[in-house]
């Protein structure tokens, strides 16, 4: 792992942490494995298993480590990933839900390893949090109706249209 950012997230899988920071990596512009260091023979896991995974997304560093099965992850945390349109909404939201993963609400999802992402409009601070409180209080009103973040909606709402 490189060393310009002081801190990082470490997210814990039971033995996929490899396969899963591949799949990252593979989503998101400015992506790339950092580092792998592997157990050697006597470890807890198996000889030649990722123990951690350090890698990049949107050139924000994480790493994945093995750990065994103890933790899961849950809804309690979560990746935010700010999109500037529909088609990368809704290509991210593809991606993440195949091969197992689930639509959540509230533009929540879980992927096929079982990690939180809300995928959300990159204007949604803007939508929500601008001096008029009645226009982010129509945006959130489609936001706890929805799924999939609608980008169109949610700016008819913010409009009052």
């Amino acid at each position: 792992m490189t060393t310009s950012q002081k801190v990082s997230t470490c997210l814990w899988f039971d033995r996929d942490g490899e396969e899963a920071a591949n799949f990252y990596t593979s989503l998101l512009p400015n992506s790339r494995l950092t580092g792998v260091t592997r157990y050697g023979a006597g470890g807890p896991m198996p000889e030649g298993l990722a123990v951690m995974v350090s890698f990049e997304l949107a050139g924000t560093e994480y790493m994945a480590l093995n750990g065994g099965p103890m933790f899961k992850h849950s809804e309690a945390a979560s990746i935010v990933v700010k999109c500037e349109t529909q088609a990368e909404i809704d290509d991210l939201w593809k991606r993440l839900t195949a091969d197992g993963g689930a639509e959540s609400q509230c533009f929540w999802l879980k992927d096929r390893f079982g990690l939180s992402w809300q995928i959300v409009p990159a204007k949604i601070g803007e939508w929500m949090g601008g001096p008029d409180k009645a226009a982010g209080g129509r945006v959130m009103a489609v936001i706890m109706k929805s799924v999939k973040a609608d980008m169109a909606a949610l700016e008819k709402a913010y409009k009052g249209e």
